[in-house]
């Protein structure tokens, strides 16, 4: 079986090693969304993993409702992240931007007081997070049949943008309760036209915006991310095996580089229970490289290849403090512990000051 650190063909990019680094969200963009040159320091750092997925970025002003989060939908955003990905290639480095359209979870602050979209008309629980502080998420709407189609060209646009910025590829945010997950389940969504009801037509948008990205990057520079074992942000489903396996098949047929899953073990997130893994029956119908993420460390990582549920493993928090954290795994050398104040603020604390080995 391969290790690690052995090479690993995703689609058209050649991967160095199996050690991938997971979309982490910073802060450390503009309140305009642009792009800052730290960033491109922070993404260096972390060029030895075998692919960086960038950290998630909006496709449009109406999908981004995070503060100081990226976005990929003009140029100026698109001018702001070449120097970010040319500092990564040019340590040696590989990155995918992940296209990002939050749906629901957008604050009525982020759209001039305006309602969100979702699959249907429905509240996010909880608070959202914005330039005011924490407030109450707002009713979204229905997003309307007619409007899909503005949606897959806000996808199309997004992902020639950042081709242009000299990105390796593409994957698309389809996990963790964001738009394309709202439509995904069946708690959140309550249609019934051709994007509700049963699995097929809950999966439809999912493959729409997939054919369209892939059709724009190319389908082994497109990626996928799903999260299907755990309710996250009030969206779960009643039968998410079934779900989640059909998704993977039609992700299989339109021939993406790769399918990464977000599955945390059976204490979820921060404590949240989860379903149970469903990873091997995804990898079955899927049937191309298949990268899992959250909680592993090398041990785990490696027997998650050992068993042939993975072919990779994406790594998340370990990758905040650890900008060398395949040489870390590699000699066994401890872990750098991050900060989780400094997760979302703005400026080097806890971004860019991580020793790493050779300067410990």
């Amino acid at each position: 079986m391969p290790s690690l650190f052995d090479p690993i063909q995703l689609g058209a990019i050649a991967a160095p090693n199996r050690i991938l680094m997971a979309p982490l969200t910073r802060g450390r963009a503009s309140a305009d969304h642009v792009p800052t040159p730290i960033m491109a320091e922070y993404y260096a750092q972390r060029a030895s993993a075998g692919l960086i997925i960038s950290e998630a970025t909006g496709i449009s002003r109406e999908g981004l409702g995070w503060p100081y989060a990226p976005g990929i939908w003009n140029d100026a955003q698109r001018r702001a992240w070449t120097p970010v990905v040319a500092a990564v290639h040019q340590a040696g480095g590989r990155i995918l931007c992940q296209l990002w359209h939050m749906g629901r979870l957008v604050h009525p602050d982020f759209l001039e007081g305006a309602a969100p979209v979702s699959s249907s008309a429905t509240i996010a629980p909880g608070r959202a997070h914005t330039y005011a502080g924490k407030q109450p998420y707002g009713m979204a709407r229905a997003l309307q049949t007619g409007e899909i189609a503005r949606l897959l060209a806000d996808y199309r646009t997004a992902a020639a943008l950042a081709m242009d910025a000299g990105f390796d590829g593409v994957q698309i945010h389809a996990a963790n309760g964001y738009l394309i997950d709202q439509f995904l389940r069946d708690n959140s969504n309550h249609r019934d036209d051709d994007y509700g009801g049963d699995v097929a037509c809950r999966v439809r948008l999912l493959r729409e915006v997939t054919q369209a990205v892939a059709e724009t990057v190319g389908p082994g520079r497109t990626a996928v991310r799903l999260s299907p074992n755990e309710a996250i942000q009030g969206v779960d489903d009643s039968d998410p095996a079934a779900l989640f396996t059909a998704a993977a098949r039609v992700l299989g047929e339109i021939g993406i580089a790769f399918l990464e899953l977000r599955e945390p073990g059976e204490h979820g997130t921060f404590g949240r229970a989860a379903h149970p893994a469903v990873a091997p029956a995804i990898k079955a119908a899927f049937g191309g490289p298949l990268v899992l993420n959250s909680d592993y460390d090398g041990t785990r990582g490696q027997a998650a290849l050992d068993s042939n549920v993975a072919d990779a493993i994406a790594f998340g928090r370990p990758f905040l403090a650890n900008p060398d954290l395949p040489a870390r795994i590699r000699t066994g050398a401890t872990l750098n512990p991050d900060v989780m104040a400094t997760w979302y603020s703005q400026g080097p604390e806890g971004y860019t000051d991580y020793a790493k080995l050779n300067a410990a």
